[in-house]
């Protein structure tokens, strides 16, 4: 197909927005092969063909207090970044996810008078409200991954497309269940705890202390109790018993556990898809905390219970993440027969009703390519 170059500038700033970014670059390279793409990512995005600038690794942080401690180097990040879009003139600037950097980029850059499609918008129907102005102010395109968000935006005055969401595209698992469970050693008469402590290493510092000592109770109750980390790739553990095994894709972890201890996040709606009932945790520091709660305006942490509009999984943050509230809350779900664990499945099969059809990835790129094409001609 000879057709005209396209040039993409993206920005992902931490894991999560990077495999997005990758499987919409390979979408949108289907479509289009004549399409070039530079920005920021990590390796999927790297994998699939985009020249990298900046690493997630190093543009991913959590909390008030950890941005204004990296601020400088994110400040020159930010003036390296408005020089290259403004000196290599992009058809197109695509934003995924990170608001804090991609919604200041998007108001710096508006003058250069490249469009601008946000992909994975900023969850600001749960707290920063006043971002819509902007994000009216800067968008060309608002391309939306939760069902209920459509509404939200567009009563708001941000004309925004539902795409669907990336978790209902039906992935196959290049490995048998019986195939896992060898490699690990595992075995399928014993129940299989799943923790999931987080993808940035700030999460994990915080969650991991505690994990441990909820597993150390748990095998207490349960000695034949088998333990599987999900582990990101950017992250380490310490200490790590030897007992434990660890998995790096975490959604092939998810599919294997009997449970899941998970780190408020993507993670949660990962396993409400796979059929993992959980407990939600989640620590920041004191004052990321404080500003976190006043900031807020949703009911629940996980967005499980937020699609849901009800609590379908147990959330327990900040001073409720102890040992003894999750052994409480872990221990019913690793029952198969037990009563609390069949009423979260069943909510689990209410989410995923909502999250639309597979082709999340072509739906959004068709979408982008069709608004840059009209625009470039």
């Amino acid at each position: 197909m000879n057709s005209e170059p396209l040039k993409f500038f993206l920005v992902a700033g931490e894991p999560s927005g990077d495999l997005h970014g990758g499987k919409l670059i390979r979408a949108m390279q289907n479509i289009h092969p004549n399409s070039t793409f530079m920005g920021h990512g990590g390796n999927a995005m790297k994998d699939a063909g985009m020249q990298i600038l900046e690493h997630t690794d190093d543009l991913s942080i959590m909390g008030f207090v950890e941005v204004i401690k990296h601020l400088p180097r994110m400040m020159k990040i930010m003036g390296k970044t408005i020089d290259t879009i403004t000196r290599t003139k992009p058809d197109r600037v695509i934003l995924i996810d990170y608001p804090g950097f991609n919604l200041r980029l998007g108001k710096n850059i508006q003058h250069l008078g490249i469009p601008i499609t946000y992909f994975i918008l900023p969850q600001v129907w749960a707290w920063k409200e006043k971002r819509v102005e902007t994000m009216k102010a800067v968008l060309d395109q608002a391309l939306s991954i939760f069902p209920f968000e459509q509404d939200w935006f567009e009563t708001r005055g941000l004309p925004t497309n539902y795409v669907g969401h990336p978790f209902a595209e039906q992935e196959h698992v290049d490995e048998t269940s019986k195939d896992f469970y060898q490699r690990h050693d595992l075995t399928i008469e014993h129940p299989v705890l799943v923790l999931l402590p987080g993808s940035r290493q700030q999460e994990v510092d915080r969650h991991w202390p505690i994990f441990l000592k909820t597993v150390e109770r748990l095998k207490q109750d349960n000695p034949n109790l088998q333990i599987m980390v999900g582990k990101a790739v950017n992250v380490s553990f310490t200490p790590i018993p030897n007992t434990f095994k660890i998995e790096d894709n975490a959604r092939k972890a998810m599919v294997a556990g009997t449970a899941a201890l998970v780190s408020s996040g993507t993670a949660t709606l990962e396993c409400a898809v796979e059929d993992t009932p959980m407990v939600v945790c989640y620590k920041l520091s004191g004052v990321s905390w404080w500003m976190a709660n006043t900031m807020a305006s949703v009911k629940y942490a996980s967005m499980v219970n937020l699609i849901a509009d009800e609590i379908i999984v147990p959330e327990f943050l900040q001073q409720d993440m102890t040992a003894s509230n999750l052994v409480a809350a872990v221990l019913p779900l690793l029952d198969h027969k037990n009563n609390l664990r069949k009423k979260m499945l069943t909510g689990f099969e209410k989410v995923r009703r909502t999250l639309g059809m597979p082709g999340v990835y072509d739906r959004a790129a068709e979408s982008i390519l069709s608004k840059t094409k009209v625009e470039h001609d």
